[in-house]
């Protein structure tokens, strides 16, 4: 798995059971008009998603292998909550333009009002927040035998996806300061209060 060298922090740990809270801009646009197809290429590009608070029902977390069209396999971790709420969330992602330099596409919501998601999967390469709680956790389930959340659709018939893994799962978990890198998301629905979108020139990542 791609992750920081060094020991292991609890506090990234824990992480790898929350969904996220933002995509990039097209699959952000996506799962905003509706439902957003499970199973889809990635571009293999990673982009920045942080949120202020986030509160998540029926967690899954399972290791899997994305693809891009150029046939790369990207480890990630996969993410699933049946219901998130998220406040106060930024999504960014850098593109190099030709002749314009690096440019920072940035989406931002959940304000005043939070942000509500139902079957939520993101794949992650790091993840940290500043607090988790956790209610009804399990570490070491096989990820065959989750039943607290979802396995995404398709992800059982996969060959990267191992029954006899190493999963995890919980009731429901809380967490704030969140910052998380993400190669893909995906949702059932994503209702986004206060969505805006900007495109700046320069580095404006989220974190």
């Amino acid at each position: 798995m791609p992750h920081r060298a060094g020991r292991t922090r609890w506090r990234r740990f824990a992480l790898v059971l929350v969904p996220s809270v933002a995509a990039c801009a097209a699959v952000g646009i996506a799962m905003a008009q509706g439902v957003l197809a499970a199973s889809f290429f990635i571009s293999g590009q990673r982009f920045q998603v942080s949120a202020d608070s986030l509160t998540a029902r029926g967690i899954s977390v399972y290791g899997m292998v994305d693809v891009t069209r150029r046939h790369q396999l990207v480890p990630v971790l996969v993410t699933g909550a049946r219901h998130a709420s998220v406040s106060g969330f930024c999504q960014s992602v850098q593109v190099d333009v030709p002749f314009l330099g690096t440019q920072t596409l940035r989406l931002t919501g959940g304000e005043k009002r939070p942000a509500e998601a139902t079957d939520m999967f993101f794949d992650t390469t790091t993840e940290t927040a500043g607090n988790v709680d956790f209610t009804g956790l399990d570490i070491g389930v096989a990820q065959g035998a989750i039943t607290k959340g979802k396995v995404r659709p398709g992800d059982r018939d996969s060959k990267f996806f191992d029954p006899n893994g190493v999963g995890q799962q919980a009731v429901s978990a809380t967490l704030t300061d969140v910052k998380v890198t993400a190669v893909a998301i995906s949702a059932g629905t994503f209702n986004v209060p206060g969505l805006r979108e900007q495109v700046q020139p320069g580095n404006h990542a989220c974190f």
